[in-house]
C-alpha cells in the first residue's frame, strides 16, 4: 500500500500509538516539574508564600492556559492578514486605498495590529 508516495509499513501505526502517549506524558511531567521547581525556589523566598505540589503546579498550568492562552491556536488573525500577494497589491495602491485597507485590518485583526 502506498501512502503519500511512501510504502506504509504495517506496524508503523503501532509505533506511533506507543510513542505519542509517552511523549505527552513526558511533556506534562516536564512542564509540571518545571513550574513546581520554579515556584518552590523563587516565590516562597520573595513573597513568603507556601510551596506547592506537582499536582498544584499542573493546576496552575491549566489555569494559566485558560486565562491567558484560551483554546485557540497561534495568531489572533486567521482571516485576511496572511495574503501572500499583499506586498505587490500594496505597492499598486493609492495612499487613500492604503488608509482604507489599514482601517479594515483593524476590524479584522483587532487591537494586535500595529497602527502607524
Amino acid at each position: 500500500m502506498r501512502f503519500y508516495g511512501h510504502e506504509r509499513r504495517r506496524g508503523s501505526w503501532i509505533k506511533w500509538a506507543i510513542i505519542i502517549p509517552i511523549a505527552v506524558v513526558a511533556g506534562v511531567f516536564v512542564f509540571g516539574s518545571v513550574v513546581m521547581l520554579l515556584w518552590n525556589n523563587i516565590l516562597p523566598a520573595v513573597f513568603g508564600i507556601s510551596a506547592i505540589t506537582f499536582w498544584q503546579a499542573l493546576g496552575i498550568l491549566v489555569l494559566a492556559k485558560i486565562l491567558f492562552g484560551g483554546f485557540r491556536s497561534g495568531h489572533r488573525c486567521h482571516c485576511h492578514c496572511r495574503n501572500h500577494d499583499l506586498a505587490g497589491k500594496w505597492m499598486q495602491m493609492t495612499p487613500e486605498e492604503r488608509e482604507k485597507m489599514k482601517s479594515e485590518w483593524r476590524g479584522w485583526c483587532g487591537p494586535s495590529v500595529k497602527q502607524e
